[in-house]
């Protein structure tokens, strides 16, 4: 049986996993046990352990797929032509008036309508 690389090192996600765990349990536990420290110190751990936890996370299968997504997300965002200031300002003079006219429709509507019923009614 020949085993890739990959699989090799699917093998070991597990290890792994069960590091992040126990450096975020870590985390947790010791701030709860050291809370009679200062909060600068406690907060630096948590973050520590924090970063810690993320990059070992990295190295996994699920970490390394994660990885590669962003790769792909950063690229296609590099792709996208955004629009200009002016473009910007014009879509949203647009929208600005299309809610102004919207809303007095619709005040107007129910003014009508609660005039009709405030007769019906008496």
């Amino acid at each position: 049986m020949n085993a890739t690389p990959e699989a090799q090192g699917s093998k070991l996600d597990w290890l792994l996993w069960l590091l992040v765990v126990l450096l975020a349990s870590c985390a947790v536990v010791g701030n709860y046990i050291f809370e009679d420290q200062p909060l600068l110190w406690r907060v630096s751990g948590v973050v520590a352990l924090g970063i810690a936890a993320m990059l070992i996370g990295l190295q996994t299968t699920s970490g390394k797929s994660f990885t590669e997504f962003f790769k792909g997300a950063r690229l296609e965002i590099k792709k996208v032509v955004w629009p200009t200031r002016q473009e910007t300002m014009q879509t949203t003079l647009v929208v600005v008036l299309v809610v102004a006219v919207m809303s007095l429709i619709l005040w107007g509507l129910d003014s009508l309508l609660s005039y009709l019923i405030s007769l019906i009614i008496g």
